[in-house]
């Protein structure tokens, strides 16, 4: 049912107002993607309320999908495709076996009854949590189940990986995002930092235009890509080739998204997942999560092994290998990559890797899984 217009508005004055004040302090304690957690908690809690706005508009749903697609697009530089191209066959094969024990993990989940196929594996694929939630309204799956399984294993990824660092690797520090801080002259450091949308003090302003002229070609363009040639998941790859293709030319130097459009994209995709929760679907929800933490603890052992055998293969050390192939904390990887002095252009590459394929394969993926679900048995 809908609400009156001036409901409706005093609905979304009090979304936005309590995801920014939720969102702040998460972002200072380092949460990965602040601003859809935060947006995704507060809007599930004023759905389950019935105090949220009826559904969040498409146009907004698929510039939010848009900037994403040009977020991922900035990561493919010239550096992390040498970087790739050292050890082009080690690297691809390793990180192909991720997704697909992730995948597996994920049909494992759509195995119960009330997780459908496309929504398991979508719920447990490793390769970028935000964009795999923008991805699951695309593809017809369950975006409230997806969001709530993809920050768990980002959370526990997160949370695991600086005691695994310590215990089996002996490697101190804290994977927070301050150590980037203090790092100089690392050819990752200011990458990392524009990828995440803050750019260092002496070129601010500089790097923020670059970035806002990337966003205002990339998405659009890609936009229209999109709808000329009818990709799987459009509103998302056709910015991410574009902005790809405009990054490699190198006229961006290192720019990327400016923080505040990147935050508004993922307040969107957290507010589209919240604003359709309902008590019965928590409840669903909560009962499917003890089989997803299973599930993602036997992923995470697994990605571990092939870690392992990736820095055999690709003569990096052990602890370059098990950065490369953990199964999601991107930013957290790299920060510990950094504060370790270890190889983190390769981690990057690797991880760019993968979210490269994640996006290009998955919407194919769910299409066979849809037309296999609608045979008659």
């Amino acid at each position: 049912m809908m609400v009156p217009r001036r409901a409706a508005a005093w609905r979304w004055t009090a979304l936005v107002g309590a995801t920014v004040a939720a969102a702040l302090p998460l972002a200072r304690l380092g949460v990965p993607s602040a601003a859809l957690f935060a947006a995704l908690f507060v809007a599930t809690a004023l759905a389950l309320a019935g105090r949220a706005p009826d559904f969040v508009p498409r146009g907004a749903t698929l510039a939010a999908q848009a900037v994403l697609g040009v977020v991922i697009g900035a990561l493919v530089s010239g550096p992390t495709l040498r970087a790739l191209a050292a050890h082009a066959i080690p690297v691809v094969l390793v990180t192909f076996a991720t997704l697909l024990v992730s995948i597996g993990a994920g049909l494992l989940m759509g195995l119960r009854r009330d997780v459908d196929a496309t929504t398991g594996a979508l719920a447990l694929t490793t390769g970028g949590a935000s964009a795999i939630v923008a991805l699951a309204a695309e593809l017809g799956a369950d975006i409230r189940m997806v969001a709530v399984v993809q920050y768990l294993r980002v959370g526990l990824v997160t949370a695991i990986m600086p005691l695994v660092a310590a215990l089996v690797f002996h490697v101190g520090g804290h994977p927070a995002a301050d150590h980037l801080l203090h790092v100089r002259g690392h050819p990752a450091a200011d990458h990392l930092l524009h990828v995440r949308g803050h750019a260092g003090a002496g070129h601010v302003s500089h790097a923020g235009l670059q970035g806002l002229v990337l966003v205002a070609l990339a998405a659009p363009l890609g936009l229209l890509l999109a709808r000329l040639t009818r990709m799987p998941a459009g509103p998302l790859l056709g910015p991410l080739i574009v902005a790809a293709a405009i990054t490699l030319t190198g006229r961006t130097g290192d720019a990327g998204v400016p923080a505040p459009i990147v935050d508004l994209a993922y307040a969107a995709i957290g507010w589209q997942a919240g604003v359709r929760f309902t008590r019965a679907r928590l409840a669903e929800i909560g009962r499917a999560l003890p089989t997803a933490l299973g599930l993602i603890l036997l992923v995470n052992a697994i990605c571990a092994g092939l870690g392992a055998l990736l820095a055999n293969l690709a003569g990096a050390t052990p602890f370059e290998g098990y950065l490369a192939t953990l199964p999601g904390g991107i930013y957290a990887a790299l920060a510990m990559a950094i504060a370790a002095r270890t190889d983190v252009t390769f981690v990057l590459a690797v991880h760019v890797l993968r979210v490269l394929l994640v996006m290009f394969t998955m919407p194919l993926f769910a299409r066979l899984l849809r037309r296999r679900a609608a045979r008659p048995h």
